[in-house]
């Protein structure tokens, strides 16, 4: 009697503690077909990884869910590791690619919900809205907060990463009135002529002038905690801190501490090291507004997502070439 063909299972990866999905996998089995059986796993680390899941041809991995060299030796036929979002350093891509298996992003997503997100916190920050709710949620209207309040005209929104994140939240800054001036030293001479903004020579002099700082590099061994004492001390004391990048980029203690001493006058932290925040004193920080990983968030960004994640896992167990590979491969 002739062995059944095994048919391709791609597994979708969701973090245990706050799942970033709500609808398991009905779009990614639409767009898969006949191609592959889908299946969703809630899972804590990759300690816990099931047999299945080892097997697998595929993997589609969300937020939270680190895939090391330990596991990567495991894997017995994927094709492909697709992270469902933007950042992979959750991913060894070095241990990837000595294995063979692509490593994959969707870079283009939530590039317009992460800049509106941006600039949404730098708003609150500079026009203090969270400060005027508070007041006139009290008996009588005194307008404690209005000596904090900016015009933006005159204040400097500092961009530190000017990729697709970066240039768009730098546009919009730039429609609103902001001085916009950014810092990535990979970028090309001429990049701030096509933008129509300032380019400055060092991080030091992006954090020296900016009235905003707003984040959008990804994290890496050179990123990893970019911004910490140090930097924050180059900060005006009127200054806002503004991050929807990686939560590694920034040390969370010294953002903290920062705010507590008045260091800085405010940040708004959609991403933030070691998240969720751990304490009630974290969470009371003063002049801190904090976001739980939204920026990428909207309906129509997950399902342009997460399609994008499917198309790519059908072009992993079909052998055909794969978009958006990140480690060479």
């Amino acid at each position: 009697m002739p062995h059944k063909k095994r048919k391709p299972l791609v597994a979708v990866l969701d973090w245990k503690t706050a799942p970033s999905s709500n609808s398991g996998v009905d779009l990614e089995t639409k767009v898969l077909g006949k191609s592959a059986r889908v299946k969703y796993f809630l899972t804590d680390n990759e300690s816990n990884f099931s047999p299945e899941i080892l097997k697998a041809d595929a993997l589609i991995i969300w937020q939270n869910a680190n895939i090391t060299e330990n596991t990567i030796s495991r894997l017995k036929n994927c094709r492909a590791l697709i992270r469902n979002g933007v950042g992979y350093d959750s991913v060894d891509i070095d241990a990837a690619a000595r294995a063979g298996i692509p490593v994959c992003n969707v870079p283009d997503y939530g590039t317009e919900e992460v800049a509106d997100h941006a600039i949404a916190l730098s708003l609150a920050l500079t026009r203090q809205l969270f400060a005027l709710d508070a007041e006139a949620k009290k008996p009588g209207w005194k307008l404690v907060a209005k000596d904090k309040l900016r015009r933006t005209s005159t204040l400097t929104f500092g961009v530190i990463g000017l990729g697709r994140i970066g240039t768009a939240t730098a546009l919009r800054a730039k429609t609103l009135g902001f001085q916009v001036i950014f810092h990535d030293p990979y970028l090309p001479n001429g990049t701030e002529k096509a933008v129509g903004i300032v380019r400055t020579d060092s991080l030091t002099q992006l954090l020296k002038q900016s009235d905003v700082v707003s984040i959008h590099c990804p994290l890496n061994e050179e990123t990893y905690y970019l911004i910490a004492e140090k930097e924050l001390a180059l900060m005006k004391p009127t200054a806002y801190l503004v991050n929807t990048a990686r939560g590694g980029i920034v040390k969370k203690k010294a953002v903290l501490s920062a705010l507590r001493k008045g260091v800085i006058a405010g940040a708004g932290l959609d991403v933030i090291e070691n998240e969720p925040l751990k304490t009630k004193a974290e969470a009371r920080t003063p002049n801190l507004i904090a976001t739980c990983h939204a920026a990428f968030c909207s309906r129509e960004g997950m399902i342009e997502m997460r399609t994008t994640s499917a198309r790519i896992a059908k072009q992993a167990v079909q052998g055909k070439p794969l978009e958006n590979v990140v480690n060479g491969l």
